[in-house]
């Protein structure tokens, strides 16, 4: 009789030293410990983000000796568990920051942290907003993720960003309606005044060139801010809406030449859009990282 093979070797998808309880708390295995197709996608997912951030934060572990990241829009945070568990589990400096508005998620992230044993991992149930000056966040974190965070939420995670100087910005928007519902309201005196209103002159190319433009006024703003910024596709979401992955590295790469260049086309981009009521939003006096 063959011998029976062990959890690990029956799912060669979990990584080395994975916490099988916590993939069972977050219901990505079954109590059985299976993985159906929808936990296996979603498990894929994290893991593929994962592997973008891990980097940062031992660059940064390298450089300083610890390191802090803040998740904003933390939801039942799935992300800041699995980082929690594949890199900061085995260190002993390091933390974990989940801000969440919602009150009820916030303490069940407390109570299964508090079960885990996971000591560094703290939740606070705050808007991205509020955690600005929130006593219990330090004056600088490390890396700020925003997962999903809509509309405006994006935003408040890259003021965030910079007001606490944070090293990285790992964004992955969703749903940015504010700049399309700008086009929208001006719409008729872009089409008369450049072709190039044609196209968003459909609501269906509104919301979709907005959505597109909000990311690329995003760009420009961490640019000017002295960031360097990649864009790539997060493979694997199912909604190709939800698809775009911005990288933020603040390492002195990005000359003041280069920052005044980005506000500049930034404020270009405001003006030939019709888009000026939202230039305090994307070009406003942040305090620079």
């Amino acid at each position: 009789m063959k011998p029976q093979k062990t959890l690990r070797e029956q799912l060669p998808e979990l990584r080395e030293g994975q916490s099988i309880e916590l993939l069972k708390e977050l219901h990505i295995l079954t109590r059985e410990g299976k993985l159906n197709q929808d936990t296996r996608r979603k498990l894929k997912q994290v893991y593929h983000l994962v592997q973008f951030i891990e980097p940062l934060l031992a660059e940064v572990m390298k450089t300083r000796g610890d390191v802090t990241l803040a998740d904003h829009g933390a939801g039942k945070s799935y992300l800041g568990f699995i980082l929690y568990d594949l890199f900061f589990k085995a260190k002993t400096t390091g933390w974990v920051v989940g801000v969440e508005s919602r009150p009820e998620l916030v303490e069940r992230s407390r109570a299964l942290a508090s079960r885990l044993g996971f000591a560094r991992m703290r939740f606070l149930a705050t808007t991205v907003q509020q955690a600005l000056s929130h006593p219990e966040l330090p004056a600088h974190i490390d890396v700020v993720t925003a997962l999903h965070a809509c509309d405006t939420a994006t935003d408040d995670a890259i003021r965030f960003g910079l007001a606490k100087q944070a090293r990285h910005l790992v964004l992955v928007p969703c749903c940015q309606a504010e700049v399309a519902s700008v086009m929208k309201q001006h719409k008729a005196l872009s089409l008369s005044r450049t072709p190039l209103a044609e196209l968003w002159r459909h609501p269906l190319h509104t919301r979709e060139f907005g959505s597109q433009i909000t990311n690329v006024l995003r760009c420009l703003q961490l640019e000017s801010c002295g960031y360097a910024v990649t864009v790539t596709e997060l493979v694997g979401w199912e909604h190709s809406m939800k698809n775009e992955l911005i990288l933020a590295t603040r390492d002195g790469s990005v000359r003041a030449a280069q920052q005044a260049r980005a506000r500049e086309r930034l404020l270009q981009v405001l003006e030939e859009l019709g888009l000026q009521p939202l230039t305090e939003r994307f070009a406003g006096e942040a305090t620079p990282a």
